[in-house]
């Protein structure tokens, strides 16, 4: 029996090319998912959602109904070893079951090395973080 996960893997340069592809104005093909906790402050990569992984199951609904018509979605926490393709997985699994025939079809990722190594590389373009601060990351 062969398993296969409901979401791809993306890289940090992968995902920056995506969103400096994009006016700001028009980041509605792409929508970034952070499920860090706490340990959201200190910075987030541009345009990000915070749904903390402690309370994910109580609004994953909300998000599957908010991000339908968006082609692209990825999620992240701060390594993306296990809060990230968690919620990504539960969040492939609402959508499936919230929306038989999905007006759109969606594209499901999960950002390799999380957070940390996406603002190891991009912390300094403003087009990319935002609110950094190097007090909770060095």
């Amino acid at each position: 029996m062969s398993f296969s996960l409901p979401f791809k893997y993306i890289t940090a340069e992968e995902l920056a090319g995506w969103i400096k592809s994009k006016p700001s104005s028009e980041l509605k093909e792409l929508a970034v998912v952070d499920v860090r906790d706490s340990d959201f402050v200190g910075g987030n990569i541009v345009s990000a959602m915070n749904y903390p992984s402690d309370t994910f199951h109580a609004t994953v609904d909300e998000l599957v109904k908010k991000l339908a018509n968006v082609p692209k979605v990825v999620f992240h926490c701060a390594l993306s070893q296990a809060r990230g393709p968690k919620a990504a997985r539960i969040y492939a699994e609402t959508r499936n079951h919230q929306l038989s025939n999905p007006s759109t079809a969606q594209e499901i990722y999960v950002l390799r090395e999380g957070f940390s190594g996406f603002q190891a590389k991009y912390r300094h373009d403003p087009e990319l973080i935002e609110k950094f601060n190097k007090y909770y990351h060095d």
